[in-house]
């Protein structure tokens, strides 16, 4: 890890050598470590002309901005530099001048937690361990079971009860033991923890491996680099454990740190009402009120989210905002997002698209402002709410009987 200087708690502030915890001893396991970088050092090394000549365009690019060794094996799957797309007609739906979509549906498993789960894996064979383990409502277990198939490691996956069936096979197809555990996503993650620390496995879950949000932050390193280094004025993201939203936010200090850009964009954190204790966090200053989590939006159903803590300040570094939005709001996005911009989005990802329209109308996000939205995941893996937002085909008889009527409403 050339340019990691240490870890330090996001509580207490004590900094820590890397490799020998991954929470504050002080703190206890609230303790969230958040790495630290050269960013002198950085400065010369990782300049626009640099990353101009390379020619990877994956998210391992910019390798000296993550806690890996430079001489680490990395997965075949292809992580990063997807696509962001102009969406005209859905800037002119939510009413704001210019917007793009990053669909990090397109990672290799399916969502943006591809990017966190590939330095799970090359942490987990650097620290000699041939299982990797995690609990997830269902991207961050399918992610890490691919990465972890690509790389030649085992995996075994906590998920609660309530864990969508399309990702529920994906770990199967990866060859994952796969653990549906009777209870929430709070229960999986405990018995994850005790699994790990028995078995002696890798422990993947982000609430606690300030790893894994270094993975992350690629996506706003992205961002940057494929506007030319111009970045928007907001960049919208849905918050589940914070993990996501701490790593979109911590992208961009960090361009601006090593002079790669020279300004900052606001972060428009989103999450869904039945499931919102983060934003409760943001807006009073209060510490975590854990919550029962009820919303359709599997991905973000967090109700004891681990990275609160680097969520909000997050938001609040960046000068931007957080918003819930309802589940009927979600479902609505899922629709107008798909007709207006072909982008198929899963609940949770369109939770962001959702926020962004009500920040809009509420006038957080100015009408003429630029804005980004993050897809955070394929809707192809939560085929059921996609159905109940679509609703159903158009049944006809084989001679066409009728169709001149469906056609005409």
């Amino acid at each position: 890890m050339q340019f990691v200087t240490g870890l330090a708690c996001v509580f207490c502030g004590q900094t820590y050598r890397p490799g020998r915890h991954f929470t504050c001893p002080r703190c206890g396991i609230q303790g969230i470590l958040d790495v630290q970088y050269d960013y002198s050092a950085l400065r010369r090394r990782l300049t626009r002309r640099a990353l101009a000549a390379r020619p990877d365009k994956s998210h391992w690019r910019y390798r000296e901005l993550l806690p890996i060794r430079p001489t680490s094996p990395l997965p075949d799957l292809a992580v990063g530099w997807t696509p962001l797309t102009a969406a005209p007609a859905l800037a002119r739906h939510l009413g704001v001048r210019t917007l793009l979509l990053k669909d990090d549906g397109r990672n290799a498993t399916g969502s943006l937690k591809d990017r966190a789960s590939s330095i799970g894996v090359v942490k987990a064979r650097e620290a000699r361990r041939s299982i990797i383990a995690c609990a997830s409502t269902g991207n961050a277990a399918s992610s890490c079971a691919g990465m972890a198939a690509s790389l030649g490691l085992r995996s075994v996956i906590f998920v609660p009860e309530r864990a969508p069936e399309p990702k529920v096979t994906q770990l199967l197809i990866f060859g994952a033991t796969v653990l549906r555990v009777r209870g929430s996503y709070e229960q999986a993650f405990q018995l994850c923890q005790q699994a790990c620390e028995k078995h002696g496995w890798y422990n993947r879950n982000s609430g606690i491996n300030p790893y894994l949000v270094e993975g992350k932050k690629t996506v706003g390193l992205e961002i940057a680099e494929q506007l030319a280094w111009e970045p928007p004025d907001w960049v919208a993201v849905s918050v589940g454990d914070g993990c996501t939203v701490a790593g979109v936010w911590k992208a961009f200090r960090e361009l601006k740190a090593i002079g790669l850009i020279a300004r900052t964009p606001r972060v428009l954190g989103v999450q869904a009402e039945g499931a919102a204790p983060i934003t409760e966090c943001f807006r009073t200053g209060a510490p975590l009120q854990p919550m029962d989590p009820r919303t359709i939006a599997d991905s973000i159903a967090v109700g004891v989210p681990r990275n609160w803590k680097k969520a909000v300040v997050a938001i609040n570094e960046s000068g931007g905002e957080m918003i819930n939005v309802a589940d009927s709001e979600i479902l609505d996005a899922m629709c107008y997002t798909g007709r207006l911009a072909g982008v198929f989005a899963e609940p949770a990802a369109a939770t962001a698209v959702a926020g962004l329209r009500r920040a809009i109308a509420d006038g957080i996000v100015s009408r003429r402002a630029s804005a980004v939205a993050i897809i955070t995941g394929n809707g192809l893996k939560d085929t059921q709410s996609a159905k109940t937002a679509a609703g159903q085909p158009f049944d006809v008889a084989p001679d066409g009987e009728g169709l001149d009527e469906i056609l005409a409403c």
